[in-house]
């Protein structure tokens, strides 16, 4: 039989967030997916405990984390990418196409400290790309459309599809923000749904679907082609933009978005400090009506 990752779940439900610890079980070799910093907005307060939780279970089995990887920045959570680095000597990756999201969102917050090129990250994957985790390999696919820049991680049978599908009750990601497009987000599912019926799936996010009473973040890529409200066998590409586009036309802003983005397009580092020590983030004003804009003149 083929060997499978070890693989587990910790869940963040400030955030809906769910980080992976993923590891080689004959090796140790380990690797993080989408690690969670805890941030309370109303206190400005960044804590350790998820990352905390994560580095003990990983130290309790005696697996080595020497990689953490990003399926996207995120916006919706703050990255814990940097701290698990610090603590462990692990390099944090991101899809290449990170630098096109920093250019647009480095002018916007003015976050000049963003380094040229990417490299706020440690290393930029591509489409195809292949990496060891002891006997395994991860292969990096390239599935834009909630972002320009999302990528997924297959492992084995297992496959690790960020900000793409939800559980089937629940649909699939928002593409609505800038970068975002229906379109390449249907031919991404489409791509991991051509998957075998049993690989199994494992999402970034839960928010139960109607009448669900438990959170959910494992499934296979059969179940969603039978049963995702929005992208199952039989829904053609016009059909699941217009839907798509729709109800992100209705959806607020997610409650973290301008701390987040802040902080994960510099691969989990903060904003440096100013004169007097202090590290803060900026929230850009916009005129909610004409008035208020004179202002902002």
């Amino acid at each position: 039989m083929d060997a499978k990752p070890e693989i587990l779940a910790f869940f963040d439900e400030p955030t809906f967030t769910v980080t992976y610890l993923v590891a080689d079980p004959a090796t140790g070799a380990a690797a993080v997916i989408d690690p969670v910093l805890d941030y309370d907005q109303a206190s400005a307060r960044i804590g350790s405990a998820s990352v905390e939780a994560l580095l003990a279970a990983a130290a309790e089995r005696g697996w080595k984390i020497g990689m953490v990887l990003e399926t996207h920045a995120h916006a919706d959570h703050l990255s814990g990418a940097k701290l698990i680095a610090a603590r462990t000597g692990a390099w944090i990756g991101i899809g290449a196409l990170i630098t096109d999201v920093q250019a647009t969102f480095v002018p916007m917050f003015g976050a000049d400290d963003v380094l040229p090129e990417g490299r706020d990250f440690d290393r930029l994957l591509h489409d195809g790309e292949v990496l060891p985790l002891g006997n395994l390999a991860i292969t990096v696919m390239h599935t834009p459309g909630h972002t320009a820049a999302c990528i997924s991680f297959r492992i084995a049978d297992a496959v690790f599809v960020g900000d793409t599908v939800f559980m089937p009750d629940y649909g699939t990601a928002r593409t609505d923000f800038p970068g975002g497009n229906a379109h390449a987000l249907y031919a991404s599912i489409r791509r991991i749904l051509s998957l075998p019926d049993e690989t199994r799936l494992f999402l970034c996010h839960d928010y139960k679907g109607p009448g669900r009473s438990e959170f959910a973040w494992e499934t296979t890529v059969g179940e969603q082609r039978r049963a995702n409200v929005h992208a199952h066998d039989g829904i053609d590409e016009a059909t699941f933009v217009a839907q798509r586009q729709a109800r992100d036309a209705t959806l607020a802003p997610p409650r973290l978005l301008l701390p987040s983005i802040q902080v994960n397009i510099r691969g989990g580092r903060l904003p440096p400090a100013d004169a007097h020590g202090v590290r803060a983030l900026r929230l850009p004003l916009r005129a909610g009506d004409e008035g208020a804009a004179t202002l902002l003149s």
